[in-house]
């Protein structure tokens, strides 16, 4: 089987992306559990300043986002442009979160991820070439009116997701937070994308047509 022809099952592709949400949410509940793992970089003292959670939730989301991005490169040799930009994102904020002990760092983490999304998304529309497809790798074929609605439909989404993520961290408590970013981002975002069935069914090119030549720059490494 040749690089090109590799594909990641769904069911795969969604273990890859919940799989760290669910570890980041088992560590922010049960911290002392994985201090032997992180134990250098959070101390167990810091649970009377009530960040052991956070913190250590953070370091272990570190480390199971790079998983993550490590297996998706094995199983079809090419990194995402979406997963790739979020470990990105996670790396360096998680890495302020730890070093300054501040876990504001790790929360706005969502709200750059979605607004970068959302603005790159906005920018291809403005510069006539619509991003989605690319990012979704041609899984889906779309006349041009349909990927412009859906593109600019998606990039709402990312900064209605932003939006709400400032709302929670800044007004709720971190175990809140937590909550809303394993169990409520997700669920929006599948119902998100259900809701736009509709519209993809009504700009479905026919199977005969050729859609417009895209390149494939999904794959930063390949």
């Amino acid at each position: 089987m040749t690089a090109q022809s590799r594909t990641i099952s769904p069911l795969a592709k969604f273990a890859l992306e919940l799989g760290p949400l669910g570890v980041f949410f088992f560590a922010n509940a049960r911290p002392h559990l994985f201090t032997p793992l992180v134990g250098a970089l959070v101390p167990e003292n810091l649970a009377q300043t009530g960040q052991l959670g956070i913190l250590t939730a953070t370091a272990v989301f570190m480390a199971a986002t790079l998983a993550a991005l490590v297996i998706h490169y094995v199983l079809v040799r090419k990194l995402p442009i979406m997963p790739l930009v979020s470990a990105v994102v996670v790396l360096i904020f998680g890495t302020l979160t730890l070093v300054l002990r501040d876990d504001h760092f790790i929360k706005l983490k969502p709200t750059i991820v979605n607004c970068l999304f959302g603005g790159a998304l906005l920018g291809g529309l403005a510069l006539g070439r619509p991003l989605l497809n690319v990012v979704l790798d041609s899984m889906i074929r779309l006349t041009d009116e349909g990927w412009r609605k859906l593109t600019f439909r998606w990039a709402m989404f990312f900064f209605v997701l932003a939006a709400l993520n400032e709302i929670v961290w800044r007004n709720w408590s971190t175990d809140a937070w937590v909550n809303f970013k394993v169990f409520g981002i997700m669920p929006l975002t599948l119902v998100f994308a259900l809701a736009q069935t509709p519209l993809i069914m009504r700009h479905t090119l026919p199977e005969d047509a050729e859609p417009a030549p895209q390149g494939d720059p999904n794959s930063l490494i390949e």
